[in-house]
């Protein structure tokens, strides 16, 4: 590392040029070649994934997905006028491009689509995957007649959550600011946010290329730009603090950017490295569209490591001394001592490193109690796809929801398919008599089937429930169907029914990942008492690396629950009501956030570590490594913090769940465990902290996370006074 960083300070206008004409490159390459992202549609092996592939062994299945376009009158909504009027809308929106077909409630196919009670009706609009929606909802409004209430939804209408929406402005301000206040230094400050804001941008480029050959979804950029700008600025802040330090301690240019990336330079890439294996981890869940959100922003962690370990060491070789304050730069100039604190006044990291040894049971139970009652609702946690009726009160989809779900029932747009295969007669009768008993079941609206006929092989019916998609009820109707009914119509025949349909494959979703989740936890602490064992030759230590890092989990997810779930919150955010979780939710938080927990026990401990390597004084190790890095660990986790919320303000419910879940988590793993819970917890094991067997030392292989501590030239920086 040390050989890195001298070649990067003696070469800084190269480097400079090649970050530079590096991103040009993927520009031009991007601009040329566009993107290509899509959603992976596979299933996990299930019932509905056997429902639909049952429907295109039959060729059931179909090419267009329907849409809907509903109204409602204040008159008779089957008067002439009124006809007249959705006439001439309905030819406007089948001449769009990518709409198959209209089926009007005005003619005799489209009968059942009428409430004349509700003066409220429906057309059905088939369309291709390549239909532009926005299109259609801009000729649906602009046709619209004054005296109707019209609306556009359904399956055919629903738009994919946008990439961005420009909230990470926000928090890159936010992250400035706080920059600023922290290292009273418009250089200082502004390195960690270009170097953070460089690594993103050159690996979104590269993401955007890569979708030309791997299934990558559009929100992987979301994904991929959330957890970059907070780990980039993030590890450019440490190796910055560390370069400022060793300045402040008498070091030359080269030899202060040298010993930052020797020493924190080699933690970020230690802590880079845990965060994109558990990112890569998500693989084994074994759903597409997370194995990509995952791997892009893996790529995104990688090129934020590269960038602060290449283009940072530059940028402070061109920038010199001017990383420092006046003040500190009019006092090396002056001869005398120069701090990253105002004189005479003894910092706040270090008060509480003291305050920590004098009283660590006190902390450690009031620690527990909080992150018991943070983490309590994630016991309730329900995973699901909410539908329209919980989107925000006005939005398009809310309102079409609004109209439909009085006139035509909450289930209307989420019918369940039974798809049997019907090998001989008597398993024909069978089927037919499913369908009969069903349509007399609690919780079903309408069965509408087609009666077998001879030689019939495959049958097909759609059951409408009563509720919505997103509720209990019509979960537990699909296990009704599933369980009962379908068994035991079964009975004694060759008859073969599987359950389909919106509800169902979002119940077997959420079974398959949830069923997962205790695995990819597993692996991820596994992983990260590994990691722990081979950096600091520890058992205590890397024990409870693991252990908190399940509690932080558990408390990312509680709040997920408790704001999106429960709803405390969730219409402040302008996401809409209370609504299940969506089943990705609780992987992605799982999975970045294992990675930010152990970076900031990395840093935390090492510094602890190499304190209690050169002194062997266990106590004094804990109070100094609380002490020097709990003020850039605490701004860390306030940019980080910054970051994630911006992107928990966007409007839609899937990234503002993981920003918020992220942030809330973050804020209480800097702040009361890494900085509180951990190391009280140490001070109470005491020197067996770093009890290690001599049987493992020599087998287990030799990692120094900050390398060799340099040779201190001056008193240092931060005053850690005795308890």
């Amino acid at each position: 590392m040390s050989a890195l960083a001298r070649w990067c300070h003696q070469h800084r206008r190269l480097v400079l040029a090649g970050w530079v004409l590096a991103i040009l490159g993927l520009a031009a390459a991007t601009l040329s070649l566009g993107a290509s992202f899509r959603t992976a549609q596979t299933l996990p092996d299930s019932d509905s994934a056997r429902a639909y592939a049952l429907l295109e062994e039959a060729g059931a299945s179909s090419s267009t997905t329907d849409g809907t376009v509903v109204w409602r009158s204040t008159g008779p909504v089957d008067a002439p006028g009124v006809q007249d009027e959705i006439a001439t809308l309905l030819a406007q929106v089948a001449a769009v491009p990518g709409v198959e077909s209209v089926t009007s409630p005005y003619t005799p196919e489209g009968a059942a689509q009428v409430n004349a009670v509700e003066r409220t009706a429906f057309a059905t609009v088939a369309v291709t995957d390549d239909v532009d929606v926005q299109q259609v909802r801009d000729v649906v409004e602009a046709a619209a007649p004054a005296d109707l209430d019209v609306a556009v939804g359904g399956q055919g209408f629903s738009e994919l959550p946008e990439p961005s929406h420009g909230t990470e402005v926000i928090g890159l301000l936010a992250a400035l600011v706080i920059l600023l206040l922290v290292l009273r230094s418009g250089w200082a400050a502004t390195l960690p946010v270009l170097t953070g804001v460089v690594g993103v941008v050159a690996s979104l480029l590269v993401v955007t290329l890569a979708s030309h050959v791997v299934d990558l979804d559009s929100t992987s950029l979301t994904m991929a730009a959330l957890v970059g700008l907070g780990v980039g600025i993030d590890y450019a802040l440490f190796i910055v603090n560390r370069h400022r330090k060793a300045l402040l301690a008498g070091a030359g240019v080269e030899e202060a950017v040298t010993r930052a990336v020797t020493t924190s330079g080699r933690a970020v890439v230690f802590a880079g490295l845990t965060v994109v294996v558990a990112l890569l981890g998500m693989a084994v869940v074994g759903l597409g569209v997370l194995t990509g959100m995952g791997q892009a922003a893996a790529v995104t962690v990688a090129f934020t490591v590269a960038a602060a370990v290449t283009l940072l060491p530059a940028l402070l070789g061109v920038l010199g001394d001017r990383v420092l304050s006046r003040r500190q730069r009019a006092a090396l100039a002056a001869g005398e001592v120069a701090t990253d604190h105002r004189p005479g006044r003894t910092p706040v990291s270090a008060r509480w490193a003291v305050a920590l040894q004098r009283a660590p049971r006190r902390v450690v139970a009031g620690a527990l109690v909080l992150l018991v009652a943070l983490a309590v609702p994630a016991l309730s946690l329900r995973v699901g796809d909410p539908d329209a009726s919980s989107d925000p009160v006005g939005s398009p989809s809310r309102t079409y929801a609004d109209l439909m779900t009085p006139a035509f029932g909450a289930g209307v747009d989420a019918p369940l398919v039974l798809a049997a295969r019907t090998p001989d007669a008597a398993s024909a009768r069978a089927f037919e008599a499913l369908v009969a008993q069903v349509a007399e079941e609690p919780g079903v609206a309408a069965v509408r089937a087609a009666p077998v006929q001879d030689g019939q092989t495959v049958a097909v019916a759609g059951v409408v429930p009563a509720t919505s998609a997103q509720t209990v009820e019509t979960e537990d109707l699909v296990l009704a169907l599933r369980d009962d009914l379908v068994p035991a119509a079964a009975a004694g025949t060759a008859l073969e029914v599987h359950v389909g349909g919106e509800a169902a494959t979002s119940h077997d979703l959420s079974a398959a990942l949830m069923g997962r989740l205790p695995l990819y936890l597993g692996l991820v602490a596994l992983l990260g008492f590994v990691l722990l064992v081979v950096a600091f030759r520890s058992v205590l230590v890397p024990l409870v690396g693991a252990v908190t890092n399940l509690v932080t989990l558990a408390v990312g997810l509680g709040a997920v629950t408790a704001i999106y779930q429960w709803g405390w919150g969730s219409e402040l955010l302008g996401v809409g009501s209370a609504a299940p979780v969506m089943y990705i939710v609780p992987v992605i938080v799982v999975g970045v956030m294992f990675g930010l927990s152990m970076d900031y026990q990395v840093f935390l401990v090492s510094r602890m570590h190499e304190e209690w390597v050169h002194t062997r004084d266990h106590a004094r190790a804990v109070r100094v490594g609380v002490a020097e890095t709990g003020r850039v660990v605490a701004a860390a986790a306030a940019i980080m913090l910054s970051v994630f919320a911006s992107f928990g303000l966007t409007p839609e419910r899937i990234v503002s769940s993981i920003g918020m879940g992220l942030a809330i988590a973050v804020l209480v793993d800097a702040f009361v465990v890494r900085m509180a819970l951990v190391p009280a917890l140490m001070h109470l094991m005491g020197r067996t902290t770093w009890w290690y067997p001599r049987w493992a030392d020599r087998i287990t292989p030799h990692l120094s996370v900050e390398g060799p501590a340099p040779t201190p030239t001056a008193p240092t920086a931060v005053p850690v006074p005795a308890p």
